[in-house]
């Protein structure tokens, strides 16, 4: 697989990467379950200081990528930002995780309702 598909099963942001990630020409998936099981320091550095993509961003801010788009953040963000964001949340972090949790729980009955 391409370091791209490998950096996103990785939840890892791939510019941040070491350049020999980078370009690396394929990654086997037996090379993608050695990183998984085993990771070198530069992978559990960037996994818990980032920067993170954004679906990490999203995640952790309980947001959706969306929201993050609409308040304009489009550039990967570090564990430290994050945790600054979430300390004292913008007005526009209250406002997307209430639109974020009314989506979540819409969907949950839309789910449940489809189950009975």
């Amino acid at each position: 697989m391409k370091p791209m598909t490998a950096a996103k099963k990785l939840g890892i942001y791939l510019p941040a990467t070491p350049e020999s990630f980078r370009e690396a020409g394929e990654i086997t998936r037996s090379e993608l379950a050695r990183l998984m099981t085993s990771p070198p320091e530069w992978l559990v550095r960037l996994r818990e200081a980032g920067p993170h993509p954004r679906e990490v961003v999203a995640s952790r801010l309980r947001v959706s990528i969306a929201g993050l788009a609409r308040a304009g953040v489009t550039e990967a963000l570090t564990t430290e930002q994050i945790e600054d964001l979430r300390q004292e949340p913008p007005v526009w972090l209250v406002q997307e995780r209430e639109t974020f949790a009314r989506v979540q729980a819409d969907e949950e009955q839309a789910a449940h309702r489809r189950k009975a």
